[in-house]
């Protein structure tokens, strides 16, 4: 099974920023995470949780939009 998005993992704030949130399991930024379980630590507690039911990782697939940040419109 696969999701498009992986966003219903808890969240943590980081002290004194106002708008940066991480996995309450391994503390990656979810900037890094992007709603890629692959951007979970593969020790992520909710990582393991989600692949042990059956949901894959999208290894394959590069970044959205990584090649596009800086192009104005």
């Amino acid at each position: 099974m696969k999701r498009l998005f992986y966003i219903d993992y808890p969240q943590e704030h980081f002290e004194g920023q106002a708008h940066r949130y991480r996995c309450a399991f391994c503390k990656q930024e979810t900037t890094q995470i992007n709603g890629r379980l692959e951007g979970h630590l593969p020790s992520c507690e909710y990582r393991v949780t989600l692949e042990k039911a059956g949901f894959e990782c999208n290894r394959n697939s590069p970044t959205p939009h990584e090649d596009m940040a800086d192009e104005v419109d």
